[in-house]
């Protein structure tokens, strides 16, 4: 948007809107997967470290047999 303010003609001035218009809409879009990546990679996390601590409940608790 700096660029512009400063364009000398009306064509570049569109033109440099433009850019910046689409520069903001891919940025936008990227900040969007990334957060969904983050928030996806955190729920794997968790139900993995849930599913490590309940393994060992579900298994049968070893007994000492008396001789």
């Amino acid at each position: 948007m700096i660029r512009a303010a400063g364009a000398r003609d009306k064509e570049a001035k569109a033109r440099f809107k433009l850019i910046a218009k689409s520069t903001m809409l891919h940025a936008a879009a990227t900040a969007k997967r990334l957060r969904n990546s983050a928030e996806n990679a955190a729920d794997s996390y968790a139900r993995a470290m849930k599913k490590a601590l309940e393994a060992p409940a579900k298994r049968p608790a070893k007994t000492k047999e008396a001789a």
